[in-house]
């Protein structure tokens, strides 16, 4: 969805369900949260919102994801040197 909103400069329910296999319903629940988290921008468009993506907030989102996944991968290296050694020592 986040990808749609970015590649068409936005959208609406109508229109995002339109591209999806998802319900107009759906997509309005979904743009909804994102709009509470602060993902997409809302205004209203006649009867419908018109949804656009907040570029700075998704960056921090990106940020903070990334810093997530490289403790992550830190952890899970330090975890296969301990099964490594563990190794090592079973099978001299």
């Amino acid at each position: 969805m986040l990808d749609l909103l970015l590649a068409e400069g936005g959208g609406t329910a109508t229109t995002l369900s339109s591209r999806l296999t998802v319900t107009r319903q759906a997509v309005a629940k979904h743009l909804g949260v994102l709009d509470r988290v602060g993902l997409v921008r809302s205004t209203p468009a006649g009867r419908e919102r018109r949804y656009h993506v907040d570029d700075r907030q998704l960056a921090r989102a990106v940020a903070q994801l990334t810093a997530v996944g490289s403790a992550w991968d830190a952890r899970l290296r330090r975890i296969r040197r301990l099964a490594e050694t563990i190794q090592k020592t079973r099978n001299p």
